[in-house]
């Protein structure tokens, strides 16, 4: 576990004092003022406590202890100052999110305990944390899992809209790439809520009544709910929810949301989506991005010039990634590979497609088909040429 304390004082002579009676407990660290702890910390994050002198030349101890906060959030951060006004104290603890002000001169025991303490706090945090990341990874897995194997043709575009969202975001520095490659993979979920005989219509390319309209064009919202009460995916839901509204404010859902004011993944979202739905029924891409700006006040102008514009700039300079595939049978499938074919029934029922990544559940769906009704072959799979 991480012992590692920042000491930041304009006095040396009270740090290295401090870091003599500390050095068999922690792993000390000492800086003359905040601008070269900013530097300390920006080149190396890893400190679990974070002690702050109050009253140091240039940035003092509040300021410091802010800008330490912006860039390494879970640091448990101590203010000492001799000055133990009530006024020190309270913006301390406002601006900083102090745990603990303690006052000059301080006993070294006094000192020590409050580090142990800090130390704890940030035990736990850390814990927490880890505890989330992990129940939140599981959660997105199991939902695209249920997702892949509910409605497989619509999981594909699942997985066509994250491979855009991942090749644009890296390539134009887009912010928020975790969230709109989540709410990419998650965008049709709220299709697990659909009757089923409406989305065979779909489809099948048949017509829907009105009420069937209403009830597909509240996917979105369903989704939403869906994910809504899950931690740290309350802004995926946010973008899930508003992925069908245009620019103009027209669409789903009928609200006074309009222009910047809808969530900028969502007005990505839009347009990648409607992009590759146009796609999907044989026009090129530069057609369809002829389309998508034909459509007046449906997407964000500037949004859509830029993207479109790297889009065709790609397409016309032939830059693609080398993909090497070989040939497999059922028994030969492993956990993480891509395929590269779609995998059918014997009666032609998509199974998976082209471009998912294999999990143990899909493996084992797979050989269960194999065995009860047959699969169609070969099964293209990537490989990685060393």
């Amino acid at each position: 576990m991480n012992k590692r304390i920042l000491i930041v004082d304009d006095d040396p002579n009270i740090f290295d004092g401090y870091k003599r009676s500390l050095r068999h407990q922690f792993e000390v660290s000492t800086t003359l003022g905040g601008e070269s702890a900013l530097a300390i910390i920006y080149e190396n994050k890893a400190f679990a406590v974070i002690v702050s002198d109050m009253a140091m030349p240039g940035m003092n101890g509040v300021q410091f202890l802010a800008e330490a906060k912006e860039l390494v959030p879970d640091s448990v951060r101590i203010m000492l100052t001799g000055h133990a006004d009530q006024d020190t104290a309270i913006n301390a603890v406002n601006d900083g999110n102090i745990f603990r002000f303690l006052t000059k001169p301080c006993p070294d025991d006094i000192f020590t305990k409050t580090l142990e303490a800090g130390m704890d706090q940030y035990k736990l945090k850390i814990l927490e944390k880890e505890l989330l990341e992990k129940t939140l990874n599981g959660s997105i897995k199991v939902l695209t899992e249920i997702l892949s194997l509910y409605h497989p043709e619509i999981f594909c575009y699942s997985v066509k809209l994250k491979g855009l969202i991942q090749d644009i975001a890296k390539s134009l520095n887009i912010p928020a790439f975790w969230e709109m490659e989540v709410a990419a993979m998650l965008a049709p979920i709220g299709f697990v809520g659909i009757p089923p005989e409406i989305i065979s219509k779909v489809q099948n390319g048949e017509d829907l009544s009105s009420s069937e309209q209403e009830i597909l064009a509240r996917n979105p919202e369903i989704g939403a709910r869906l994910l809504a009460n899950i931690p740290r995916l309350e802004p995926v839901s946010k973008i899930i929810y508003y992925q069908n509204k245009r620019y103009d404010g027209t669409g789903f859902p009928k609200d006074s949301v309009s222009g910047e004011k809808i969530l900028f993944g969502a007005r990505l979202l839009k347009i990648l989506s409607d992009l590759i739905q146009i796609e999907s029924n044989g026009i090129s891409r530069s057609q369809a991005v002829q389309q998508l700006k034909s459509r007046y006040g449906w997407y964000d102008p500037k949004m859509l010039e830029t993207i479109t514009t790297y889009l065709l700039g790609k397409e016309t300079s032939g830059v693609s990634e080398p993909v090497s595939t070989m040939s497999v049978s059922i028994k030969e499938l492993e956990v993480g590979q891509i395929l590269r074919s779609d995998i059918e029934t014997a009666a032609g029922a998509l199974l998976l497609s082209a471009g998912q990544r294999l999990s143990l559940v899909n493996i084992n769906r797979l050989r269960n088909y194999a065995e009860m009704t047959g699969i169609k072959g070969p099964i293209q799979v990537e490989i990685t040429i060393s």
